[in-house]
């Protein structure tokens, strides 16, 4: 064996030999070798083709090599797939792809008779097999069943030892939760339960699965405080390139590789099996953290996969769990723009109102924690001798202020209550900026009814709007309108408390009871004549046009008879602006349009940005009419660059379509003509495309 490597070795020379006269120097002089020596050789050729040298050489003998019984160690096998993948890896991940037939076989090989081999890197490559196989032939299909035929040895575990595939290195959060919770983590029965856990590589469990998880997490040592430092690790994870091969060759940050993302998955389906209270809004902030954007916004999630699991979790969600689960997916849309994701929102939210026997609107505003305020709107909190007062406030701001010994108020914490209280402390500061959050959605909730027009019973609107402390200070600062006689005659006002519980005053003075059996709305200046609108509009204090949103002085886009003659299908009155296309998109974004990018790329010169309309609150879940705005939008030559990012984009029409619910079922979109589409719906859909064109114009309209 002695001197097979080196300069003028016996190998090198097999290997010049080989490459000069092509007369199979090489596979005689490995021939030559005992098992140990073949062993050494196809670790130095193995490596020369991670390099990229000679592999049109060295490559049929390492598959020769591959092919034989060497006695492969453990340690071996690891230095084989550690070439590969991983952060000190000696190929690059398009050189893996282009190399897979050559270097992957042997190391394989290496697996399969060393015994205990590195899962995580075996379950990589096996998707890049995958994918290679798919798109170049099936040469690769048996390179994939052997991965999968290691996969499915059975794992062997050792007390007080957490296996390598569990919380592995290939990204970043694997050794941040081994280094944090390495006690906690070989506790009995822990690694059996991650093990199952870290197999589930689809976004739902089926029941005998879950069932499994239940029971393992049943046995695990402190189990339930396991899923809950992992999935808290999950949370705080920034986004960041793991060390794995992706099929298209993208190298994209996320928050982990894959076979740690089966782990997290696995165990955001067994925290339902957890009784405690952190369940839910753990798995809510999992799905906000993996749902949003790089960077937190945009349409390329942290880790899609991740926040479609957490999503489905929160739609199994039932009973005073399941209220708590709508408060989520009702804030999640406002955040995450990934469209995958935000259909599973939808699912999520209609899955748990089916069940709940109500629709997704109405469950939601009966999900909408108080955060523990009083009916004042306020939260007290002992600091020693100061108390901290969380407030929200008309027309829904939140204040966080702190009171001394002497009432005098102080607008940030005295070091007193920093040096004394820092737990306490973070925890008020924590449900600050959740009241913050949750009265930015109930601002969101609201202006969708604005544009469905929904209604509720009196009794509801008492109980769920201007009694509730938190959407209370929303509702209260809007303009409301009320009937009596079934929706005939409506009377608008803003609420007022009287002796007997509440009533709307009329910009007259005039005041109108909310009675046991009345109905009220969200008032639209579209159903307003045009003396109601300018009597409101002169009533409302200057400096308080907006409220909580745009209402009173909101821009109105009724058709004109010209529009809708002819059954005219589509609105042309913003067609042909020149946008600077990335503020556009921040806009449509922001305002609930979807579609695909524009860029100079592969189907990247034009797109349909499409919005689906509010649906009203009180319409069943299975009825009713969706309503979904279409907008055509076209890449611009000029102000494009060389980087292939769109820089300026035109806008088209505005089409809409329509579909029928009936039984749970929906039926495929259909294009409607102007004249069948609700005018709120028309108008709110226009007023989006009228913001994007005042907005992002590339220069003054001449019109």
């Amino acid at each position: 064996m002695v001197g097979i490597t080196g300069p003028g070795s016996g190998l090198d020379e097999a290997v010049e030999r080989e490459r000069t006269d092509g007369a199979g120097a090489l596979g005689e002089f490995l021939d030559s070798l005992d098992t140990a020596g073949r062993r050494e050789a196809a670790l130095v050729l193995h490596r020369r083709v991670c390099r990229r040298s000679d592999e049109d050489v060295v490559g049929p003998a390492l598959a020769a090599l591959a092919g034989q019984e060497l006695g492969w160690s453990t340690a071996e096998s690891d230095v084989l797939f550690a070439r590969l993948l991983g952060k000190d890896a000696e190929v690059a991940p398009h050189e893996l792809r282009q190399s897979f037939r050559s270097l992957v076989p042997i190391a394989l090989a290496a697996a399969e008779q060393s015994g205990e081999f590195d899962r995580p890197r075996v379950r990589s490559l096996r998707g890049a097999a995958e994918s290679l196989r798919v798109y170049r032939g099936d040469e690769f299909a048996a390179l994939r069943d052997r991965m999968d035929a290691l996969l499915r040895q059975t794992v062997r575990f050792r007390p007080g030892r957490l296996p390598r595939h569990v919380l592995d290195a290939l990204d970043d959060y694997g050794p941040a939760m081994r280094a944090a919770h390495g006690a906690l983590l070989t506790g009995a029965g822990v690694p059996e339960f991650l093990s199952h856990c870290g197999t589930l590589e689809q976004p739902r469990a089926t029941r005998s699965r879950r069932k499994r998880s239940a029971e393992l997490l049943a046995t695990a040592a402190n189990g339930a405080e396991v899923v809950r430092l992992l999935l808290e690790g999950v949370v705080a994870q920034p986004a960041h390139r793991v060390s794995e091969p992706n099929p298209w060759g993208a190298d994209i940050p996320t928050l982990a590789a894959s076979t740690n993302t089966s782990l997290v998955r696995g165990l955001l389906w067994a925290a339902l099996d957890v009784d405690a209270e952190w369940v839910v809004p753990m798995v809510g902030a999992v799905a906000l953290h993996a749902g949003t954007g790089l960077g937190g916004s945009g349409g390329t999630c942290r880790s899609q996969p991740l926040a479609t699991a957490a999503v489905a979790v929160l739609g199994a969600c039932e009973g005073a769990r399941g209220e708590e689960a709508v408060q989520w997916l009702g804030r999640l849309p406002k955040k995450v723009r990934n469209r995958t994701v935000a259909k599973g929102i939808a699912k999520a939210l209609e899955a748990v109102a089916a069940r709940s026997g109500v629709t997704p609107s109405m469950l939601r505003e009966r999900g909408v924690t108080t955060l523990g305020l009083d009916g004042r709107g306020v939260r007290e909190v002992r600091l020693g001798a100061f108390t901290a007062e969380l407030s929200v406030r008309e027309p829904g701001t939140a204040l966080l202020s702190f009171r001394g010994p002497e009432g005098r108020l102080l607008r940030t914490a005295p070091k007193e209550v920093r040096e004394a209280y820092a737990e306490e402390l973070k925890e008020v500061r924590g449900a600050f900026k959740e009241t913050q959050a949750l009265l930015a959605a109930e601002r969101a909730r609201l202006e969708e009814q604005v544009a469905a027009g929904t209604t509720w019973p009196a009794e509801d609107w008492h109980r769920y709007y201007v009694d509730h402390p938190v959407t209370g200070v929303v509702a209260r600062a809007l303009l409301w309108e009320v009937s009596v006689d079934g929706g005939e005659r409506w009377t608008a006002g803003l609420p007022e408390r009287t002796g007997g519980g509440w009533a709307l005053a009329g910009a007259d003075g005039t005041a109108c009871p909310v009675g046991p059996g009345a109905r009220l709305r969200l008032w639209h200046p579209l159903r307003a004549g045009e003396e109601e609108v300018a009597e409101w509009r002169a009533a409302v204090p200057e400096g308080a046009e907006h409220g909580p949103f745009k209402q009173v002085f909101r821009e109105v886009c009724p058709l004109a008879p010209e529009e809708v003659a002819a059954g005219a299908h589509a609105a042309h009155r913003f067609a042909g602006r020149v946008l600077r296309y990335g503020q556009a998109r921040a806009l449509m974004a922001e305002r609930g349009w979807t579609g695909n990018h524009l860029g100079y790329f592969s189907d990247g010169w034009s797109a349909e940005m499409a919005r689906e309309l509010p649906v009203p609150g009180d319409v069943p879940v299975d009825e009713g009419t969706c309503w979904r705005a279409r907008l055509l939008v076209e890449l611009v030559d000029e102000g494009a660059s060389g980087d292939g990012v769109a820089r300026l984009c035109s806008t088209g029409p505005v089409r809409f379509e329509c579909r029928a619910r009936s039984a749970g079922a929906r039926g495929a979109w259909s294009e409607a003509p102007l004249s069948d589409v609700p005018a709120l719906l028309v108008s709110e859909a226009l007023r989006d495309v009228g913001l994007f064109v005042e907005v992002a114009a590339e220069r003054p309209d001449p019109r």
